[in-house]
């Protein structure tokens, strides 16, 4: 059974930064993709930045230029470098790892709460 832990959000003032780590309990095969969700109050969970197997990478158009996804598949972990916040980045934002093809083999983290605020 996979276990996410996130680590590194916080309350951080507009044009700052964070970095976000996600470690899995266990290995992780190099096939699953690996991603950020957020969910701000009163919206739906949207997909914010995935990585593949291949190191291809896919960003949500409101954070493309100031956010980067990268993974270490030897510390079966998944960062996210978030540069130049702003309140609208304000969400939980969760660990995900899943399978590209089988839909079932879906993990989560616990979620991290990253507040944008002055």
């Amino acid at each position: 059974q996979v276990q996410l832990v996130e680590s590194g959000g916080g309350l951080v003032q507009p044009g700052g930064s964070l970095r976000l780590s996600c470690a899995a309990s266990g290995s992780i095969p190099t096939i699953y993709a690996m991603g950020w969700y957020r969910q701000a109050p009163g919206k739906q969970r949207e997909l914010v930045a995935v990585i593949t197997s291949g190191g291809s990478t896919e960003y949500v158009d409101s954070v493309k230029g100031r956010f980067t996804i990268s993974r270490d598949n030897a510390k079966n972990a998944v960062y996210l470098q978030m540069n130049s916040l702003n309140p609208e980045d304000t969400a939980v934002y969760y660990c995900n790892v899943r399978h590209p093809v089988l839909g079932r083999l879906n993990y989560w983290g616990q979620g991290t709460q990253v507040t944008v605020s002055s």
